[in-house]
């Protein structure tokens, strides 16, 4: 079979939906309330899919959302339905998706027989409880945002609505557009106090001859900024595949990635530090520009009575964690979010704080 040109996923899924699902909808069921859209998890909904990316789970797929009722009374027949009457391919892409070796993950096959369909029939409230642990229908509470993943806030916020018809999924996505004003400057303020426990280790693991447990401190680091970057853009950090992908798209990106990409290649640890205070000078000075907090001098210094060149990034925690007033937020201790906690240098060092971490974020 030809391999059809690369289509971007979320586009295909629109097409899908406006020539291939919706008339059989309209047809089966006319006047059915229903909302359309691609989101969830996928490479297309963050947008950083290609043509690699149909070898698995890929390809003409959608959720269409019903009334609970709705999907009691016609769920299980639009599935089957559309198993019967979808075309075998769309756009030369199959709609068959095979079972593979791994539970759960399909490829687009083709079939004579009924296409097993990637068009998932759900509620909305269903479907955001299976994939956040909550409804952002009902309240959102902190404990909610902190035990969140970013890949999931991002999942649910990215991607693509094709028809709202309940009215349910525009003001769900806006609701979680992002965090509330006090948990982002918490979160901004846990990301640099992350960076001000690790950034002298650099320097330190290099000392004693440990290039590789310098380099390795070195990427953490890197990483770390990455993702400092993306929250300063108000911008969910997803997780590791797609983290550069997401990081070369924020302001700071283009000018960052060879600083950032020079530490990395460092052999020596003088070398990788002199690379790493560059790119501590220059996001210190993005934070600066934000106006979330007083002013911090951006520039690096030596870490006490040692020899390495450091931030001391706890100044720029402290300065953002002064502007929240947020009792509650104010409370919380300076861990994080599920993403910035679970390997938290402080954390793993202290079994004490392990347990307070566990009590702050765990769900009611």
């Amino acid at each position: 079979m030809t391999t059809p040109p690369f289509i971007p996923g979320l586009e295909l899924s629109r097409r899908f939906y406006l020539e291939a699902v919706r008339p059989l909808l309209d047809e089966a069921v006319p006047g059915l309330t229903h909302s359309a859209a691609r989101l969830g998890s996928g490479s297309e909904v963050l947008g950083f899919d290609t043509a690699r990316s149909a070898d698995h789970e890929w390809g003409p797929r959608l959720q269409i959302f019903l009334h609970p009722s709705d999907v009691a009374r016609h769920g299980t027949a639009i599935t089957a339905l559309l198993s019967e009457r979808l075309p075998k391919s769309f756009c030369g892409y199959p709609t068959h998706f095979a079972e593979t070796g791994d539970a759960g993950i399909g490829v687009m096959r083709a079939t004579e027989g009924p296409v097993r369909h990637r068009v998932e029939v759900t509620d909305a409230s269903t479907w955001f409880t299976e994939r956040l642990g909550f409804d952002p229908g009902g309240d959102i509470t902190l404990e909610h945002w902190l035990a969140t993943p970013a890949q999931r806030l991002a999942e649910v916020t990215a991607g693509a609505v094709f028809h709202d018809g309940l009215g349910r999924l525009g003001p769900a996505r806006s609701v979680l557009g992002w965090y509330p004003d006090d948990l982002w400057l918490y979160l901004l303020a846990c990301q640099w106090q992350r960076i001000s426990q690790e950034e002298a280790f650099v320097g330190r693991c290099g000392e004693v001859g440990d290039e590789l447990g310098s380099a390795v401190v070195a990427a953490r680091l890197v990483r770390d900024l990455m993702r400092l970057c993306l929250l300063m853009d108000r911008r969910y950090p997803p997780y590791g595949k797609w983290l550069g992908s997401a990081f070369a798209r924020t302001p700071q990106g283009p000018a960052l990635t060879p600083v950032l990409a020079a530490a990395l290649a460092a052999t020596d640890w003088h070398t990788r530090e002199d690379h790493l205070a560059l790119a501590y000078e220059s996001v210190a000075s993005v934070q600066n520009g934000l106006g979330l907090c007083d002013l911090v001098d951006p520039a690096t210094r030596p870490y006490h009575n040692r020899p390495f060149r450091v931030l001391h990034a706890e100044r720029f925690a402290g300065a953002l964690t002064a502007r929240i007033t947020d009792p509650a937020v104010r409370a919380l201790p300076a861990f994080g979010a599920v993403d910035q906690f679970i390997d938290s240098t402080e954390v793993l060092s202290r079994p004490d704080l392990t347990h307070a971490v566990t009590r702050a974020t765990a769900l009611p």
